[in-house]
């Protein structure tokens, strides 16, 4: 079991659109995969069709100790998709988790449960909320790697140096084999010059970092929320759904897990 920080403390940057599509991308190639709602706002937990009515239990209790892992997953109807979801009453996490001992470590404890082992996840994708708080440190310290989105607009690049500077000092502090999964590119606009000149700067500055697969701007990954699905389910061939399928090869190629049909 892989676990895989989604990151980047720019919002708009297509975070959640990635938790959600890359899950049910993988899941399409046989993968069974957790997502966790770290974010407040409860959008990935939304796009996967969880309503209020089903998060009784959620990534807080988890975090204050209230809850094991097991007790807080719930599945979707996207067939090998799970989640652990969130509502707004995270947002209070930092000033309720202050005094708490390691407070760093309390989702790497977490995720640790054997109560999870049943549910034999090949991936865990932490959806981290737009901020380097708490809770994107906890996500941080529990991950193998951290995937950062990177949005194909003007000041892109700039906002990944205080991300960076994050991810060493976890490495330095909490959690030494951190490491930088990939960088993606996304909302990217083929016509554009500017979508053009970003990815160049980004190729020319992070190398191998950058995935070769970049994700369009496309209007049928915005709409597929509102209607509590991954895009793939919204409408399949949509170039955002086959750019996430692409994507999902390259992630499984990168970490030596895809298998070809024959």
């Amino acid at each position: 079991m892989k676990t895989i920080a989604i990151a980047n403390q720019k919002g708009g940057v297509a975070k959640t659109t990635t938790a959600i599509n890359l899950a049910a991308s993988l899941a399409e190639l046989g993968k069974r995969v957790l997502v966790v709602d770290m974010d407040p706002q409860g959008n990935a937990s939304t796009g996967l069709g969880i309503g209020l009515d089903q998060r009784s239990r959620t990534i807080y209790d988890l975090l204050l100790g209230d809850a094991d892992p097991g007790s807080v997953v719930v599945q979707t109807e996207t067939q090998g998709v799970y989640v652990i979801p969130s509502t707004t009453e995270l947002s209070s996490s930092d000033v309720q988790l202050y005094n708490v001992n390691k407070r760093s470590y309390l989702l790497r404890d977490g995720l640790a449960s054997a109560s999870l082992a049943p549910f034999a996840f090949d991936y865990i994708l932490i959806d981290c909320p737009p901020s380097l708080n708490l809770l994107t440190v906890n996500a941080l310290v529990a991950s193998h790697a951290v995937l950062i989105p990177l949005q194909s607009e003007f000041f892109a690049l700039e906002g990944l140096s205080q991300l960076m500077l994050t991810i060493r000092e976890i490495r330095q502090t909490a959690n030494p084999d951190l490491r930088v999964e990939g960088v993606l590119l996304t909302m990217h606009d083929q016509r554009n010059n500017l979508s053009q000149q970003v990815e160049r700067d980004a190729r020319d500055t992070l190398g191998a970092l950058v995935y070769e697969t970049v994700i369009p701007r496309n209007v049928r990954l915005s709409e597929a929320p509102s209607f509590a699905v991954p895009a793939l389910t919204y409408d399949p061939l949509s170039k955002g759904s086959m750019a996430y399928r692409a994507f999902a090869r390259e992630f499984l190629k990168n970490n030596h897990d895809l298998r070809e049909e024959a």
